[in-house]
């Protein structure tokens, strides 16, 4: 396949004349998000039905079903389908009610939260998934922080109401006091005699009244839509199960949050809502009111200042590089998020690390592994173009100066352990496997010498990576390795004068390695010795990630 950055092109001025009224129109028609939840709260099931819905699938499946002979559309990886969870990052994109809409799929698994924390700065909004029993788990927690932190407007959907469940009013008090953000439902589960039927939309005033097939959630969901005041709305629903609607809603509209959009765009008001994935119940009104009220691009910011997405000429941001989607031609895709201008194929941009042009063509959007290519892309759209190895995780493309858009987050490792090929003879592929899978960001490797063939020490934030990039070596690379763990842990990048630098990190409970770049890293026996060299150690600097 053609690759797509060639960085010898000057570059082309002609793509700054962009038509106004039409960037604006596609800008308001993109919705880019993410979903956010604690493992098996039914974030892959959830997925599907939101393609199934936007019609870019025509029957869903499941990696938990029984008997199942598909897999979820968004697990690509081998290894996701064997295990059934999700290890890494994917873009789903497809149009809904006239919406362009990317879904960025995250991993599911806290070893993964690098990828998973990169995915979240390319998103406008995220979707936080609630299981009905559980509510706000830890790893959704710690999700919400990134989200909060960085004020991304989320919308809240309880899932899994077809089963029995904490009391729904319980489960927003719960969301606010353990996340400290108000909620507003903005549906509200109908149930006869104890068994989801519908949903309310508070907004829209109308009761969805849903009908059961025998598909097991495979096709979308029937439903009637009757009118919060139509007289026909108790024959509809079962006199009980109507009392108790309307129970429910002067509960909510006496002690509840009123709807302010500025608020859910701050990020300080979360509209929840209810349904379920499974059945389908409660999909389509949600993923319907979430298109009218999520927002659409907005501006990101960077060292010279917020950049607009009405900006005429092009920028965007490298948040994911992922090697080996299509193994027999052993690619290499750079996720790129176009945050202004308008992108057309074979234009040619500023590579503005390197200072370098570069000529971004044959590029592709993607749903999961499947990809088509495109003539042009907008604000919100995220991109996929062929790279050799010149992109990396946080590069600025396009727009004049030293334009850097920031926000990129880094990760120090906090477990290592020593990497060797289990066949010598496949030395070769195990160092191009190793270099191009540590380049995706999955894992850092550093050597204990600078010298040519020393051997490589794999540094990764949880315990799960280092049998992904086993499994990836030997399936994508055919060069299987053995990982041995160590117990030098807490990695500290140093700086200072060459002699204090060698005298410190050769200390007792110290061990000194490099990272890819040179630099000098030195890694503790234990945290004693961490703290006692931060206590001591005057005469350089320490860094937590690389300077």
């Amino acid at each position: 396949m053609t690759d797509a950055v060639t960085p010898e092109l000057p570059p082309d001025q002609a793509s700054s004349d962009v038509d106004e009224t039409r960037l604006s129109r596609e800008i308001s028609r993109r919705r880019t998000f993410a979903i956010i939840s604690h493992p098996d709260a039914g974030k892959t099931t959830l997925t599907e039905k939101l393609l199934l819905y936007g019609g870019a699938i025509h029957l869903a499946g499941s990696v938990k079903a029984r008997r199942a002979t598909r897999h979820a559309t968004s697990d690509w990886m081998k290894l996701e389908q064997e295990r059934g969870i999700s290890v890494t990052s994917s873009v789903l994109q497809f149009e809904f009610m006239g919406y362009q809409l990317n879904l960025l799929d995250t991993p599911g698994h806290e070893d993964f939260s690098e990828d998973t924390y990169r995915t979240l700065v390319a998103a406008d909004s995220a979707i936080m998934l609630l299981d009905n029993r559980r509510g706000v788990e830890e790893r959704t927690r710690q999700l919400f922080d990134v989200c909060k932190m960085r004020r991304t407007p989320i919308f809240t959907l309880v899932n899994k109401c077809d089963r029995h469940g904490e009391d729904p009013l319980k489960l927003i008090q719960d969301v606010e006091a353990d996340l400290g953000i108000d909620c507003y439902a903005a549906t509200w589960p109908v149930f006869e005699n104890d068994v989801f039927v519908g949903v309310y939309d508070r907004l829209k005033r109308e009761v969805h009244l849903f009908e059961r097939s025998g598909d097991r959630g495979a096709t979308r969901a029937d439903d009637t839509i009757v009118s919060i005041d139509d007289p026909q709305l108790i024959e509809a629903m079962g006199e009980s199960a109507f009392d108790r609607l309307m129970t429910d809603i002067e509960l909510l509209d006496a002690a509840g949050h009123t709807y302010e959009h500025d608020r859910v765009i701050d990020g300080s008001l979360t509209p929840v809502f209810f349904g379920s994935a499974l059945t389908n119940f409660g999909i389509e009104p949600f993923l319907r009111e979430f298109l009218e009220l999520a927002p659409p691009p907005g501006p990101r910011e960077s060292n010279l200042g917020p950049v607009a997405p009405e900006r005429s000429d092009f920028t965007g941001f490298v948040f994911k590089i992922q090697a080996n989607m299509d193994p027999k031609h052993r690619d290499r895709v750079a996720f790129l998020r176009i945050v202004s201008g308008h992108f057309e194929a074979g234009m040619q941009v500023v590579h503005q690390r390197t200072g370098k042009p570069m000529r971004l063509a044959s590029p592709q959007q993607f749903m999961a592994r499947d990809r088509v290519a495109i003539e042009d892309a907008w604000p919100g759209d995220v991109i996929g173009v062929m790279d050799r190895g010149n992109l990396r995780i946080g590069d600025t493309l396009g727009g004049d100066g030293k334009l850097e858009f920031q926000g990129i987050p880094r990760f120090a490792p906090e477990h290592f352990a020593r990497a060797t090929p289990a066949d010598p003879m496949k030395r070769k592929q195990f160092d191009i496997g190793l270099r191009q899978l540590t380049e995706e960001g999955a894992a850092q490797v550093f050597f204990a010498e600078t010298s040519a063939g020393s051997q490589p020490i794999v540094g990764a934030v949880g315990q799960l990576q280092f049998d992904v990039m086993a499994f990836r070596l030997e399936y994508e690379y055919s060069a299987p390795c053995k990982f041995e763990k160590m117990n030098h842990r807490w990695p500290r990048w140093l700086t200072g004068k060459p002699a204090d630098v060698e005298r410190v990190a050769t200390g007792l409970g110290r061990m000194k390695v490099y990272d890819h770049k040179g630099h000098v890293v030195v890694l503790f026996q234990d945290q004693w010795a961490l703290r006692r060299a931060l206590q001591h150690e005057t005469s350089v600097q320490f860094h937590e990630t690389a300077p």
